[in-house]
């Protein structure tokens, strides 16, 4: 599959964790839902990593690639518990557009970080994502 199908997917099923998450909220603490929803997570992606096994090929992981995805998975951690408690007390169909900010920063900290060009046509859908986002949240 193309990265585009991937991504769609991505969308997809970041849209029902949203839904899906708003009911399973109502009444807890956040940062316990956090948890179990965290906890399903690593499961289900070690059984994911474990029936796949290790593709042909692929290199044992360097110190860089540990410290980076350690530091990814500190900043998906944080993120999630930052979601769930925005779910908790707001609108999903609010926080949701508001939480994909994070596509324009994507944006931004690729061109910064990764050096990838920041086109105008990155520029321009990353500003409608910014107006899209606070139209929503501003409802």
């Amino acid at each position: 599959m193309t990265w585009l199908v991937w991504s769609l997917l991505s969308a997809l099923f970041a849209a029902a964790t949203a839904v899906l998450a708003k009911i399973g909220i109502a009444g807890v603490d956040a940062n316990l839902a956090t948890a179990v929803r965290t906890s399903v997570v690593v499961v289900f992606t070690w059984m994911i990593a474990l029936i796949a096994g290790r593709p042909a090929g692929a290199h044992p992981f360097s110190t860089k690639t540990w410290l980076f995805l350690a530091l990814s998975g500190l900043a998906t951690g944080l993120s999630w518990v930052c979601y769930f408690h925005a779910l908790q007390v707001g609108p999903a169909s609010r926080v949701a557009p508001v939480d994909k900010l994070s596509v324009a920063l994507v944006i931004v900290f690729a061109a910064v970080f990764l050096g990838e060009p920041l086109t105008w046509t990155k520029a321009l859908g990353g500003g409608l994502i910014i107006a899209g986002a606070i139209t929503l949240a501003l409802e």
